[in-house]
């Protein structure tokens, strides 16, 4: 049985708390851990960073359901989870800092990879960075699910998840604005060094880690949900899902919520280096305009399912990432400042629109023995297949655009389009696969329109900053 004795009101307080600070922790770093790379020696393999989330989403799932599930107090997993993400997280600031011999360097001199020693062995300094970074992640996205489900234990009904979660988004938000405002370091010759290229975003998400590991261990007993059940190899891999392939709407909203990652992964890998080469300051502040954006638009969402219907909102977030990319595209120079945040203001419909309206489609166009199923598949092929294929592509698509160029400096800025250009084709052709080829059925429309079912789709969207 799980903790009754704390009055419900204290209970969203502290859950409240956990979920804010679970949050600050990824905001800390997450949008800005490629700028620390190429200043640092490892810009080569700065993309890479960003396949470590994914691949934690990829496996999370195991770890939840084969270990969390049914075996130990939710609450004691998260703190054991955190206590580790903490430990790497805090390591991070170390492999940074090692000193060695470059092996790749751009045309002015800026070193782009190096080999360093370190435990008596021999690295790459951008993977073995990487490395410990997808330790932490391991260990970190395996706790999304979990307080989740912490939270639905104790909450009194699922429509008040959603207010607890909004305070995530504020945690990943706050997390920027402290690196941003209150960790500028500035040099005896009057240089500032903004607090996104430094090692302080792993220091402050490496502590609030640890914080919050020691205080998941006061939070309410929550034994394991499924002890004692046997492993459900069908739930595990989605086995009973895959069947809804069969309907051409599923497989469509499936395959191109697979694709759409592919620009998403670029939004969050690149544009803060773009950014920084426009010598725009407080980056991670001005690129979190989109997350309090999206967080405004999750309020508006019950009026946009009546007023629109799940097919038309598709189509208006799909274009919406368009739009985004060609604005990228077109204010990639100093002077155009208010054209890339123009486009970083319609990540509240590109994200909402598409992401959560999807959530919505899924859980009413499936039956509800497999519902759980379909949504686990959802995530699965978006924040960890999608989001992993997409680090990679723009990896590859920004080795041909940039060459030997950084692409922090000013120098970048005329060649910024070449990434920005396929990825905003790539969206186009998404945007046309929708609209000829899914085609949601009328009562699945008319389902969805109820605020409840948006604010359980807020719910199952737990991943998403």
């Amino acid at each position: 049985m799980t903790d009754t004795k704390l009055a419900p009101s204290f209970v969203s307080t502290r859950l409240s708390i956990m979920m804010f600070v679970q949050f600050f922790i990824w905001g800390a770093w997450y949008l800005t851990v490629s700028l620390y790379m190429m200043e640092n020696g490892m810009g080569d393999v700065r993309f890479y960073a960003y396949t470590a989330g994914p691949l934690g989403a990829i496996i999370a799932p195991f770890i939840t359901g084969l270990i969390a599930d049914r075996f130990f107090n939710t609450e004691r997993v998260l703190a054991v989870l955190f206590l580790l993400a903490g430990a790497f997280m805090l390591l991070l600031p170390v492999v940074g800092g090692l000193e060695g011999t470059a092996t790749s360097t751009s045309p002015d001199g800026k070193v782009l990879a190096e080999e360093v020693k370190w435990l008596g062995m021999t690295w790459d300094k951008g993977s073995l960075f990487n490395y410990v970074i997808l330790a932490h992640m391991i260990c970190y996205m395996p706790t999304l699910a979990l307080t989740a489900g912490l939270s639905f234990a104790h909450l009194p009904t699922q429509e008040n998840f959603p207010l607890i979660r909004m305070w995530g988004t504020i945690g990943w938000i706050v997390g920027g604005l402290v690196l941003s405002l209150f960790f500028i370091k500035k040099l005896a010759d009057g240089t500032e060094i903004p607090g996104e290229t430094q090692s302080v975003q792993f220091t402050l998400g490496g502590s609030a880690a640890i914080v919050l590991g020691l205080y998941c261990f006061t939070l309410p007993r929550t034994p394991a949900p499924k002890r004692g059940q046997p492993v459900n190899v069908r739930d595990l891999f989605f086995l009973d899902a895959w069947k809804e392939m069969k309907n051409i709407s599923f497989l469509t909203f499936i395959v191109c919520s697979f694709l759409v990652c592919i620009p998403l992964a670029a939004y969050y890998a690149s544009l803060q280096q773009q950014m920084y080469a426009m010598e725009m300051k407080n980056i991670a502040i001005w690129k979190n305009v989109g997350t309090w954006v999206e967080a405004a638009m999750m309020f508006m969402m019950p009026f946009f399912f009546r007023k629109l219907g799940i097919k038309l909102m598709i189509l208006i977030g799909v274009a919406a990432w368009v739009l985004r990319y060609v604005l990228f595209a077109f204010g990639a120079s100093q002077d155009l400042v208010s054209l890339v945040m123009l486009g970083i203001l319609l990540h509240g419909i590109c994200y909402d629109f598409f992401f959560v309206t999807g959530m919505v489609y899924v859980d009413k166009s499936t039956s509800k023995d497999i519902r759980g199923q379909a949504q686990g598949m959802l995530v699965f092929f978006t924040q960890g297949l999608g989001l992993f294929i997409g680090a990679m592509v723009t990896q590859e698509l920004a080795g041909r655009a940039f060459g030997d160029i950084p692409s922090n400096t000013p120098a970048s800025l005329e060649h910024w389009p070449k990434l920005w250009w396929p990825m905003a084709g790539m969206a186009g052709v998404i945007l046309l696969i929708f609209a000829v080829a899914f085609h949601p059925k009328k009562e699945v429309d008319q389902a969805a329109a109820s605020e409840g079912d948006v604010a359980e789709a807020a719910a199952e969207e737990s991943a998403a900053p």
